[in-house]
């Protein structure tokens, strides 16, 4: 039997919580998305000043992170003109996103579930994400 290990409400909660407190430390108000392991939302913070556009850039940092199992910013380079995935950012409907701020979770080796965040530079992004996923992974400890 197959079994799928994903994220639930509880785990997403400790993935915000984490990055909601790294965000108010470095005074960055984000939007914050948790996704399972095939990119379906599972919970949203726009924290307040949170930018309106980023709450959905949140969201499909954390969807592309989740399915292509790997970070946003990983497709970057890959992404540009004359390289391997030129293009690809336009692909399902403009949802992929290919700066900072969405990586996925992954768990005894396999990818469960994503965090996207926005509204700070990628870099910011980055930092509050990675901050998510230490809290939950602490907090498993």
């Amino acid at each position: 039997m197959l079994v799928i290990k994903r994220l639930d409400i509880e785990d997403a909660r400790s993935l915000i919580a984490g990055a909601r407190a790294k965000a108010t430390e470095i005074g960055v108000p984000m939007c914050i998305a948790v996704v399972d392991e095939s990119g379906q939302l599972i919970a949203f913070e726009r924290m307040d000043g949170g930018k309106i556009t980023s709450t959905i850039i949140a969201q499909d940092k954390a969807y592309t992170a989740a399915g292509a199992k790997r970070t946003t910013e990983s497709y970057g380079t890959a992404s540009l003109p004359g390289n391997p995935a030129y293009g690809i950012n336009s692909a399902i409907g403009g949802r992929l996103m290919v700066v900072g701020g969405g990586l996925p979770v992954i768990v005894d080796g396999e990818v469960v579930g994503a965090i996207g965040l926005s509204s700070g530079t990628p870099a910011q992004d980055v930092e509050c994400a990675q901050a998510g996923i230490d809290y939950f992974q602490a907090s498993r400890n």
